[in-house]
């Protein structure tokens, strides 16, 4: 698969020419423009919506559990804490974080959780 991107500018900058080239495991039928285009976008939606959230917001990289199962515990927590705060209607995450940092009581986030 080659896909080439033309981008033009306006003013004093040139043309460009972007060549990207993939591998994929479907067949010449299945592969056409459209699929492949879906499939791309699928995956930078899961990069945007989950891996950037856990690198961004939690700063999951400069976290400091480092053995046995604990890692992978806190990146579910983490899963679990982004999942509730899109079924309450936050589209943007820190939003929800700091919404939920900033209840000073537990009955609060269980109210926003609809639980009490």
């Amino acid at each position: 698969m080659e896909r080439q991107i033309e981008r033009r500018h306006r003013g004093n900058v040139t043309n460009s020419v972007e060549t990207a080239y993939g591998v994929t495991s479907l067949k010449e039928e299945q592969a056409d423009a459209q699929r492949i285009l879906e499939l791309n976008r699928g995956h930078w939606e899961i990069e945007n919506r989950v891996h950037w959230v856990r690198d961004v917001t939690y700063d999951e990289d400069r976290c400091r559990i480092r053995t046995a199962n604990a890692p992978r515990v806190m990146a579910t927590i983490r899963n679990l804490a982004m999942t509730i705060a899109r079924m309450m209607g936050f589209r943007y995450i820190p939003d929800a974080h700091r919404a939920f940092t900033f209840c000073r009581r537990r009955k609060d986030v269980l109210e926003m959780w609809g639980i009490w």
